[in-house]
């Protein structure tokens, strides 16, 4: 959107980022000596503190870095065969050109020449195929495309726009019985491992398989962990927009309110304070709960959504090592939920500072993350993308290009053949490592898990879920239940939170040694 009449944006829900909201708003006011405006329009109560955030984080001009990709292969591959056809190039003075864009600053000798060596015979497992040698040096020594018919298939592939796809979910079996369910984000299913069990359209599944798109179900029994499937999951909460919604809190815990959005939600983080406590900078707030579900445990790391499923993933795989136990995850922007059927003193793990320190530690960080994420489908799946890219997967010509399932096979042979017979192929490097870096986003992660193994650790036994706990509630409760039934609950929990809410504050007992509060154990909070 770029015109000129717009004089005002209006931003529905978080953007998420301080970045982007000023690029929403710069849709606004397009004309030189112009002002952009924007109006941000909450869709839940703690959006209003992203707004009080995101007007601070503007003010300071803190603003989310653009960071460049790393040395991406598959783009210098795409170039190398676009500028041969463009009338050819010389090695030594091209790499000098490359060198001069800062992707490539620190290319090093050894992956230029296996970039050309790629180009020029697909490497050690592709060379006996004609179609991938699509670049080769003349008698001047000047590299260029040899066959026409190479040349059309690249330029319908110049600029390749890659996006996250769907996958089909359907029933284990044949004919009838293999009924189509609907469809799912891949980069959701590519987390999972075979036996992993998740809720969609109110049926508790479990994984049997994936093949090429289709993820193969079954239904799964009562009781089994299960993971909520989730959308936009490409947005996270930003680290800038984050540190400025802690500082608002800091306020806020502070008594002090002074912009319209705070003293807006002024009375739901009153009653947070009430029931439990502020998750301000430099503490890490624990609360825990027991429902007729479970055991509960809520942290709020303020880290964004993929982030957060990366930590509960790690806790849930590092708790689960130590004693027999099974969780289901619920994640937001703000934090996590892991529940467990099973008892979980959740306050003495965190309490006791060597089991702390295990359960956040950096310690064979990666492999706990590869093993609990099943990063190895990610890195497959992130492959087909970077395949597209390289030209090894040719995407179909006008009118009638290839379906993502049909991506996703070719692919995936490649990927199978180069970790066979080219273990060493730069392509699956990249994949690997992007992977940990954009779909786990591993240095936030770690740098997550060391600000949680800084803070002070505040453990809270709720007697009912607080203002910060109830979403991560409703979260997994949405695949759980169907629109209407999920309505009524949500209502019902409601009408329950503002009585709660509008009571009294609970007599506190004297005990030798002095006050205590009414609900100070997991055990009287369940009451």
């Amino acid at each position: 959107v770029d015109f000129l009449p717009v004089e005002r944006v209006l931003q529905i829900g978080s953007a998420k980022g301080v970045a982007r909201l000023l690029q929403r708003a710069g849709r606004s006011g397009h004309a030189p000596g112009r002002t952009s405006r924007v109006t941000l329009v909450p869709t839940h109560s703690l959006e209003l503190l992203e707004a009080a955030a995101a007007r601070r984080a503007v003010l300071a001009r803190r603003i989310e870095a653009r960071r460049s990709p790393a040395r991406p292969l598959d783009v210098l591959v795409q170039h190398l065969v676009t500028v041969a056809l463009g009338g050819g190039f010389v090695p030594d003075d091209l790499l000098a050109e490359v060198r001069g864009a800062h992707a490539y600053r620190d290319l090093a000798p050894a992956h230029w020449q296996w970039c050309l060596d790629f180009v020029r015979r697909g490497g050690p497992s592709l060379t006996a195929y004609p179609e991938y040698r699509r670049v080769a040096p003349d008698e001047a020594g000047v590299w260029r495309v040899p066959d026409a018919r190479l040349a059309r298939r690249h330029r319908m592939s110049i600029g390749t726009i890659v996006s996250d796809a769907s996958m089909t979910v359907r029933y284990w079996g044949k004919g009838a019985a293999a009924t189509v369910l609907g469809t799912v984000e891949e980069s959701f299913i590519a987390r999972l491992s075979r036996g992993d069990c998740f809720l969609f359209g109110g049926r508790l599944l479990e994984l049997v398989r994936v093949h090429e798109m289709t993820a193969y179900v079954r239904r799964a029994t009562a009781g089994r962990a299960a993971v909520p499937r989730w959308n936009g999951g490409k947005m996270p909460l930003s680290s800038e927009l984050a540190d400025a919604m802690r500082l608002e809190l800091d306020d806020a815990e502070s008594g002090c309110f002074e912009s319209p959005e705070m003293q807006r939600l002024q009375p739901l983080l009153a009653l947070q304070a009430r029931w439990s406590a502020l998750p301000v900078a430099g503490r890490l707030l624990a609360e825990t709960l027991r429902s007729r579900e479970g055991h509960h445990l809520f942290l709020y790391p303020f880290a964004g959504r993929q982030v957060h499923l990366g930590i509960a993933s790690l806790l849930a795989w590092r708790v689960g090592r130590g004693s027999a136990a099974t969780f289901s995850m619920a994640v937001n922007d703000y934090g996590l939920e892991l529940l467990s059927p099973q008892p979980v003193d959740w306050g003495a793990l965190l309490a006791d500072a060597p089991g702390a320190a295990r359960l956040f530690g950096a310690d064979d960080l990666l492999g706990d993350l590869v093993a609990s994420l099943n990063a190895a489908e990610l890195a497959q799946r992130r492959f087909r993308e970077i395949a597209r890219v390289s030209g090894l997967v040719f995407q179909g010509f006008p009118g009638a290009g290839k379906s993502a399932r049909q991506l996703q096979a070719s692919s995936g042979l490649f990927y199978q053949v180069f970790r066979q017979h080219d273990p060493q192929n730069l392509l699956l490097g990249q994949a690997e490592e992007e992977v940990l870096r954009q779909e786990l986003e591993v240095d936030r992660l770690a740098a997550a898990l060391a600000r949680l193994r800084a803070d002070s650790l505040v453990v809270r036994f709720l007697a009912r879920p607080s203002p910060f706990a109830f979403p991560l509630l409703i979260e997994r409760l949405r695949e759980k239940l169907s629109t209407e039934k999920l309505r009524d609950r949500i209502e019902r929990m409601l009408r329950d939170l503002e009585r709660a809410a509008d009571a009294p504050p609970p007599v506190r007992r004297r005990r030798r040694g002095g006050d205590v509060p009414a609900v100070a154990t997991p055990a009287a909070a369940a009451k």
